[in-house]
């Protein structure tokens, strides 16, 4: 991956075959990180915290983050607690994190966004 791809451009993309990908190098996730503000890496995974007001609201979320991921076929982990969830998306297949997790993450954030 040469170049960073922007929110826009991660929205309007669809998650491609595990088959067709490679795990991204660590300095490739540092700078398509740089483009999903709130999103850091660990592991072999990207994530995120997300807090909500109360918990209907954050059963609401997870909800929607559980479409995306049917829609995708990409399934993050998810970790709810009273208003918040941490998102955490990495692909098993590939070993590491790959484009896919990007265009989920984005995905993700604008189901948050109000």
């Amino acid at each position: 991956m040469n170049a960073v791809s922007t929110v826009a451009q991660l929205l309007a993309s669809r998650c491609e075959s595990r088959k067709h990908q490679s795990p991204l190098s660590p300095d490739a996730v540092a700078r398509q990180l740089q483009a999903l503000p709130g999103w850091s890496s660990r592991g072999n995974a990207i994530e995120r915290e997300f807090t909500f007001p109360d918990y209907r609201r954050t059963i609401a979320f997870v909800n929607a983050v559980a479409d995306l991921a049917e829609n995708e076929d990409h399934h993050p982990e998810l970790t709810v607690g009273y208003g918040k969830v941490r998102v955490s998306y990495g692909t098993h297949d590939v070993g590491g994190i790959s484009m896919n997790d990007f265009i989920c993450a984005a995905k993700t954030d604008a189901i948050y966004a109000p």
